[in-house]
């Protein structure tokens, strides 16, 4: 069996009165990410964590902030996009381990919807899809409640 590991990394900045989208769902918050799209940096730190499993670039390269196209996208419409790459590559996802730091809103309520949400579209059963959520014990950027900060890591298999 031929695999391979991809890693994913992304940020965004919260801003008040946006929409906060994480793995794909909306999460109750006064503020929200500072994006091109819909500013999902779960699904981001995953699309790109796929793609570099694949060294097929990154999400910047396939969908960038400068098309008019991508504006206000649906963050899972392009990691939809991006399980379809891989699947005409001959490649499907194995398993997912998405790490979120944000500050607050506490996510715990939130993590199965996430999973539940992100599982079909990576075409795997909800039991490969772990989402975790931490906080920065107030440091930094992220404990500061400037941003939020993702890690992604992914297993893909040959088909």
């Amino acid at each position: 069996m031929e695999i391979r590991i991809g890693n994913g990394y992304d940020v965004h900045a919260l801003a008040e009165g946006l929409p906060m989208w994480l793995g794909g769902v909306r999460i109750p918050s006064e503020t929200g990410f500072v994006a091109h799209s819909d500013g999902d940096v779960a699904i981001h730190a995953l699309c790109d964590a796929l793609l570099g499993a694949l060294a097929l670039g990154d999400i910047g390269h396939l969908f960038p902030d400068t098309s008019d196209k991508w504006k206000g996208i649906d963050s899972k419409i392009l990691l939809g996009k991006v399980v379809a790459l891989l699947q005409e590559k001959g490649w499907r996802v194995g398993n997912v381990d998405v790490t979120i730091a944000l500050q607050r809103p506490r996510l715990a309520p939130h993590i199965i919807p996430m999973r539940e949400t992100l599982a079909p579209i990576l075409g795997v059963d909800v039991d490969a899809v772990s989402v975790k959520a931490t906080t920065t014990e107030r440091l930094g950027f992220v404990g500061r409640c400037e941003g939020c900060e993702v890690w992604a890591t992914v297993l893909v298999v040959r088909q």
